[in-house]
């Protein structure tokens, strides 16, 4: 995840399930583990891992229109880093933002 100057503070790490979706079109049930940051500006952004049925994620690697809807209702913007050789097929990382929690609602 990048900094676009300033400082960045770790606010903790959220956990859940929802539903990855590309352009619009439902892909599946995946389950989240992100690191949250306040940016110096205050936005919340995250970072973490994806996990969920291999050929969904081959489908949305590398595109800018995919978004995880939360079981709690959140719609999160979805940026997939390119493929590690190491990482398991159903799991991939990801940089995060859109309706993340507030920085109070972050477990540490």
């Amino acid at each position: 995840m990048k900094q676009r100057g300033g400082r960045m503070s770790y606010l903790g790490v959220i956990r859940g399930s929802g539903t990855l979706r590309l352009a619009g079109e439902d892909l599946g049930r995946a389950d989240y583990d992100l690191d949250g940051f306040m940016t110096s500006p205050g936005e919340v952004v995250a970072s973490g891992e994806i996990r969920m049925a291999a050929e969904a994620l081959a489908r949305a690697a590398g595109r800018n229109d995919v978004q995880l809807t939360t079981d709690e209702g959140r719609v999160l913007a979805v940026r997939f880093s390119p493929a590690r050789n190491n990482s398991p097929d159903n799991a991939a990382h990801a940089d995060v933002s859109g309706e993340l929690p507030p920085a109070k609602e972050w477990r540490r």
